[in-house]
Order: C-alpha cells, then sequence, then structure tokens
C-alpha cells in the first residue's frame, strides 16, 4: 500500500478524486492482485513491471466511481410521462426558480409581510385554487401520500365508499385497498367489476360511513358493457348523508386537453364544480410540474389536513415548492402554456416535425453502425404514460435499428446493440420490438448531441 501510495502520479489522483477513494480503490486493486495470485496465476502475469498500467487502471476505476449514479438519458421509450425516467420534465422556469432556491435562504415557513412564522403551502395555494377553483389547497410529496393523508383524517377507524371497478393499483404494485389499510379506514366495495350504480353507494352508507371516494381509472379502461355513477351525483348523494365526495383523479390535468388536439382528461375544476369535497392529483404528470401530491377542496377539510400530523411527515421542501409554483405561474398565459410546458410541448408534437428529426438523424445513424445494422425510419406510436390515458396514442415517428446477423444469434447482437446505446455518454434508452431496437423520437429534442455521441459506439465512425 505505502509503495503504490508513493508512486509519481497519485498526488495529481488524490487531487482530483480526494485522498480517502484514493486509498479505498488502492486497496480494492491489490486485493484483487493479491487474490490472483493465490488462485495460481503467474506474478508477472498480474503485477507486470512498470507503474503506467497502475495509473492506468486506477484512473480508470476512479473515473468509473465518479459517476453519477442518477443520470441524465435520452428518452426514446416513445413513453412521454416515463416512470422509471422521471416522469414530466421540467420548463426552463421551472429550472431557474429550483437554482434560486438551492443556492440561497427563502422565506419558505416565513411571512415577509408581518415577520411571523407562514405556511410553505402559501407558495402555491393561490394559484392550485385559481387553476382548480377549490377554496384551499395543500401539498404533499405524491399523490399516494396525497389519498394517504386525506383518508386517514376523514375517515380513520371509519367507513370509506368505493366502487369495485375503481379499485385501482398503480406503478410499484402500490393498491388502493392497501393504502387504505394504512390509512386506517375500512373499504366498503360497492357495485360490481364493470357497472356500479348510485342505489349501490346509497345502500353502503350506514352510520359509521364517513366519506364517499371516487378513484379515476387512470391507468387502465373498462369498456362495453358498463356503468359507474356521475361525480354530480356522488356529490349530491354524499351531502344528503352530510358526509364528504373525495375524487382521487391521479393525473392531474388542470386545463381541458382537447384544445390542444389530446384526448379528453377529466380536470380538477370539472370535479369542483361537480361538487366534491376533495380532490387529489398528481403534479408530475399531466400538469408537467415536480414530484408532489396535492390536495384541494373545501377550506374546513384541507384544514383538518394541516392539523394531521402525517402531513410533517408528508411534506414537500421548498425545492418541490419553487418548482410548483413556477410551472402553476405558466397556466396564467394559456395561450402560451404550449410552447413553454415542456410535457404539454411533448404531447403535441407533430408526427410531420418528429419524421423531419429522424429523416436528419438517418445518415449519420448509418455511419456509426457501420453496417452492422439497418437503419430505417418508420411510423410508431408513442404513449402518453404514467397511467395518464391509457389507451390513448399520439402518432410519432421512429428510427429502427436491426441487427445485421439474422437467425441464430440476433437475439445477442439486439442485446447487445441495445446496451451500446446505454453505454454512452448520455444514455439512450429506447424499447425492442419484432426484432428491431426502436427509438422513438417524440421526446428528442437535442439531435446535435445526439449525434454526436454516436461516434463513441463500437465501431462508430460519425
Amino acid at each position: 500500500m505505502d509503495r503504490v501510495s508513493a508512486l509519481s502520479f497519485v498526488p495529481a489522483l488524490i487531487d482530483a478524486f480526494g485522498r480517502s477513494t484514493v486509498n479505498e480503490v488502492i486497496r480494492a486493486l491489490l486485493s484483487e492482485k493479491r487474490q490472483a495470485i493465490l488462485d495460481g496465476a503467474a506474478v508477472d502475469a498480474v503485477w507486470p513491471s512498470g507503474e503506467r498500467w497502475i495509473e492506468a487502471d486506477l484512473r480508470q476505476r476512479l473515473e468509473i466511481a465518479a459517476v453519477p449514479r442518477l443520470r441524465r438519458v435520452f428518452n426514446l421509450t416513445g413513453t412521454v410521462l416515463h416512470t422509471n425516467l422521471g416522469r414530466a420534465l421540467m420548463p426552463e422556469e421551472a429550472v431557474q426558480a429550483v437554482a434560486n432556491a438551492m443556492r440561497s435562504a427563502v422565506n419558505l415557513e416565513f411571512d415577509l409581510e408581518t415577520g411571523a412564522r407562514g405556511d410553505r403551502d402559501a407558495h402555491v395555494e393561490d394559484l392550485l385554487c385559481e387553476m382548480s377553483g377549490a377554496q384551499a389547497a395543500t401539498v404533499v410529496n405524491n399523490n399516494a401520500a396525497a389519498v394517504l393523508l386525506a383518508l386517514n383524517t376523514m375517515a380513520a377507524r371509519k367507513e370509506v365508499i368505493v366502487s369495485r371497478g375503481e379499485l385501482i393499483e398503480i406503478g410499484g404494485a402500490f393498491r388502493m385497498p392497501d393504502i387504505m389499510t394504512q390509512a386506517t379506514v375500512k373499504l366498503i366495495e360497492v357495485g360490481t367489476t364493470n357497472r356500479t350504480h348510485l342505489r349501490d353507494y346509497e345502500q353502503a352508507i350506514g352510520a359509521r360511513a364517513a366519506l364517499i371516494a371516487k378513484v379515476h381509472t387512470s391507468n387502465y379502461a373498462i369498456q362495453g358493457f358498463t356503468a359507474q355513477v356521475a361525480e354530480a351525483e356522488l356529490a349530491q348523494l354524499a351531502h344528503r348523508h352530510s358526509i364528504p365526495l373525495l375524487v382521487d383523479l391521479g393525473s392531474g390535468a388542470l386545463v381541458d386537453l382537447t384544445q390542444y388536439g389530446l384526448p379528453k382528461e377529466a380536470t380538477a375544476r370539472e370535479s369542483i364544480d361537480a361538487g366534491a369535497d376533495l380532490v387529489t392529483f398528481s403534479a408530475d404528470k399531466l400538469l408537467g410540474g415536480p414530484q408532489a401530491g396535492i390536495i384541494a377542496g373545501r377550506v374546513d377539510l384541507i384544514a383538518r389536513i394541516r392539523k394531521n400530523p402525517l402531513k410533517r411527515a408528508l411534506r414537500v421542501d421548498k425545492i418541490t415548492l419553487a418548482a410548483l409554483a413556477a410551472v402553476l405561474q405558466l397556466y396564467r398565459h394559456p395561450e402560451r402554456l404550449r410552447a413553454r410546458l415542456t410535457t404539454l410541448r411533448l404531447l403535441t408534437r407533430p408526427r410531420s416535425e418528429i419524421e423531419a428529426i429522424g429523416r436528419s438523424l438517418l445518415p449519420a445513424m448509418e455511419r456509426a453502425l457501420a453496417g452492422g445494422a439497418t437503419v430505417a425510419l418508420r411510423e410508431c406510436q408513442s404513449q402518453i404514460g404514467s397511467g395518464s390515458l391509457p389507451v390513448d396514442l399520439l402518432p410519432s415517428a421512429a428510427v429502427a435499428i436491426t441487427p445485421a446477423i439474422k437467425g441464430r444469434g440476433s437475439g445477442t447482437a439486439l442485446k447487445a446493440l441495445e446496451r451500446a446505446f446505454r453505454m454512452l455518454p448520455v444514455p439512450v434508452v429506447g424499447r425492442v420490438s419484432d426484432g428491431a431496437l426502436w427509438f422513438d423520437l417524440r421526446c428528442l429534442e437535442d439531435a446535435d448531441e445526439f449525434v454526436a455521441q454516436l461516434a463513441r459506439l463500437p465501431g462508430g465512425t460519425s
């Protein structure tokens, strides 16, 4: 250890990577070489003379260790709101707001006018009420937390009535019945998987009923012989029995998406106008903001929710609030929303524009793959993603890469090709289908950077 640490190049490595890290990597190198000798390898083969190979080995190990685990990637999967890739992309206004909040102290819970302690929800509550029509609003760290908190506050150790067809499972195997269990409420299922009527809810209301919940089936669709009760009817029923109606919207649309040529999705304002007492929804899906869960509704109910001890455990930090406030401000300029809100811009990108990007990429990709694969521009369909509008697809275009190897070995070649793109400086993530690697170009906005790194592919010449 002392001899390696005394080599001439080590001080430069320590300066670049830190003493403790360099020492740890040296120990790992020595341990591996020692074990190889113990396993029977020749000493000269394991530890050749000279120090250049030691420097190269240590530097490579240190550079690999220094690569951040959380990395920027090109999302060419065709799923715009990809949960595994971070969902909504932030507009520049939100990025700047986050940077400002990170680099300095902010008035997170401090009222600048009175000099007294403030409420962190105040930075976004007025905007949320303006966009949703609610009397009050609060924010937690995601929509599952919003549902958990609302249920626990309104119906702990009491009954919550839900249609059997709305007992959803969201990403990561989190299920609505499980959330209800953790909220310490008793689930009362009504109706059937495909048909639930108003009388089913009414017959289930007993002395311990504390809440009617309507859950938006945002990640699947039941079609055919179906029936469900409108929110306005449920609200009237709930209010006749003096219990609140909670609507879990999931995806969190704040505007009518049909005006942008997208499929219809229920908005928070529509639920509030229909009589919902509380609505919950995500901020990082159709809303286009950071990960957060929003609860909006009656001022007295929101006040109760804020007093629940779970609220502190589930609250968001200044970074999330800064990003959310910046995104919500964009909604105040609907005529510019499409251009400035990243999620909306990507969802509404026309196929003709995407195809033009694909045509510009083909020559560089053909050169980079050097005959090892064929490249073609094909029509495809993108998904909105993250449980939003699950049966609705968007016309798009993709570069489809098919390995030159046919028959036996083609599967291995395809996996190697997929991995080669994932190992680029900015990893490229696509999807494999029909024997080809597909790169849906809907979310590609920096084609120059994409092309510039193609030379790093094995055999690349671009």
